[in-house]
């Protein structure tokens, strides 16, 4: 079949992957190749395990592979064939040397960039899909140029706003695409180009177009605005908690106003995922760099906030469970940083497992999909700790449960069938706030929610 361009994603995955797959899926005239330096996610994206769990992602990928969508291990002639390459590596926050623990790491970003300037013999639209700092852009464009080989690059940037969990509905039906962009006409015409992908299925007043720079800005100011809400309502829970008053009906009426919205006031045991804190993180360092201090202080708050809302967490089972957890057996519902994933990266669950497993306890954990990310987390330190799929065998025995993620299955449980068989006086620590914690109390536990009154038994048991 003859295509009318060749799209070429290097990073093969969570963003590069689905994003990827939904463009193969709606415009089918477009060749959509995937390429990645790790060749066993390339093996699982071409087998019927893919590396990745989001629904809706495994019925697209089987419709349009093979057709026009293709994942494979030759960089040189991914990068040679293609038109349109998006660039989606992975962007940690940097572990070492200047800006340790809040810049972002751009080794891999860079390689990239070198990689495609080595192996480019045509001109080519290279978009940023990786989260990157601002103005990365320009150095990129500064490195693909340096000793040109007479072929012209033109740099975008279409930053992701994909929420895990529901990324392929956030795609088809998204708030905005943003496309940033040089203003010389090279520049508009690669824009150009962009838009008249996502022109497929996104209606163009959806479609915004900016100047680059502002692009770059605006992806991490979006996930800071994010958390800045989720650490403002967790931030009233422990003064819930102390005073008497229901975090919900609090959040519930803060939410009415419509100057503010209902969105991400759901109090938890706090936020996590590959975006939120490395973002925030960044936007600091870019303004402690350019001497922003007290607008990075502001910011950097967010992220205390959630790191104090964790140990928070811990501290409350400590106290409720008379003052020690050593031997104690805990079983943690839940190891993915939401429902709808598999995804563990930066998920408040590592913290309070480590937490606990420094205070001598015993884990049983149990999650429907993230089991085998949840053992990669805690290799190592996971002696005492075992994995099981099955909710009820995970509870069985313990002292405690410990909600750590949103799943539905959660709500759904025999809550009289596990307080059965679990050690007495039975714990529920409702770090997501879903469960019906009258009803537990009513069974027998007792019952500590996020940002309202615990549920007590003072009686012998």
């Amino acid at each position: 079949m003859e295509f009318k361009r060749k799209i070429l994603c290097i990073g093969a995955g969570y963003v590069g992957g689905i994003t990827m797959a939904v463009i193969a899926d709606k415009c089918p005239e477009y060749k959509v190749t995937l390429v990645d330096i790790d060749h066993e996610k390339i093996d699982r994206w071409n087998s019927d395990r893919l590396p990745i769990f989001e629904p809706g992602l495994d019925e697209i990928v089987k419709r349009r592979r093979g057709k026009n969508l293709f994942f494979v291990k030759d960089m040189e002639r991914a990068i040679k064939e293609a038109d349109i390459i998006f660039v989606s590596v992975n962007t940690p926050t940097k572990e070492f040397g200047i800006g340790a623990g809040m810049a972002a790491d751009l080794q891999f970003w860079e390689k990239t960039a070198r990689e495609i300037k080595e192996y480019a013999e045509s001109d080519k639209i290279i978009v940023e899909k990786s989260t990157l700092p601002v103005r990365t852009a320009s150095a990129m464009e500064r490195i693909l140029s340096s000793g040109n080989k007479g072929i012209h690059f033109e740099i975008i940037s279409n930053p992701e706003f994909l929420s895990e969990g529901s990324a392929v509905k956030d795609l088809e039906e998204p708030d905005r695409v943003l496309i940033g962009y040089k203003d010389t006409p090279s520049g508009k015409k690669a824009r150009d180009e962009i838009i008249e992908i996502y022109a497929h299925w996104v209606p163009r007043e959806k479609i915004i177009a900016s100047n680059i720079w502002s692009s770059e800005l605006s992806k991490l100011v979006a996930n800071a605005f994010l958390a800045q809400r989720v650490s403002s309502i967790n931030s009233i829970t422990p003064l819930c908690e102390i005073t008497g008053a229901d975090i919900s009906e609090v959040s519930y009426a803060v939410g009415t106003d419509s100057r503010i919205g209902s969105k991400f006031l759901n109090p938890s045991v706090g936020f996590g995922g590959s975006c939120f804190k490395k973002d925030i993180l960044n936007l600091v360092y870019i303004c402690r760099y350019y001497g922003l201090n007290e607008v990075a202080d502001y910011w950097e708050g967010v992220v205390k906030i959630n790191e104090y809302q964790r140990e928070r967490f811990v501290r409350r089972m400590l106290d409720a469970m008379f003052h020690t957890l050593a031997n104690k057996k805990i079983c943690l519902f839940g190891f993915a940083f939401k429902a709808n994933t598999d995804d563990t990266r930066e998920s408040s669950a590592i913290y309070v497992a480590k937490r606990l497993i420094e205070e001598r306890a015993h884990l049983s954990i149990t999650d429907p999909k993230a089991l085998e990310n949840a053992k990669k987390d805690l290799k190592g330190i996971d002696v005492n700790v075992k994995y099981i799929e099955d909710p009820y065998e995970a509870a069985k025995g313990c002292d405690a449960i410990a909600v750590m993620t949103e799943w539905d299955i959660y709500r759904e449980l025999d809550y009289e069938r596990i307080y059965r068989d679990m050690r007495k006086p039975a714990f529920i620590f409702d770090g997501r706030n879903i469960l019906d914690h009258k009803r537990l109390f009513e069974i027998g536990f007792n019952v500590y929610p996020i940002g309202k009154p615990e549920l007590i038994h003072h009686e012998p048991y």
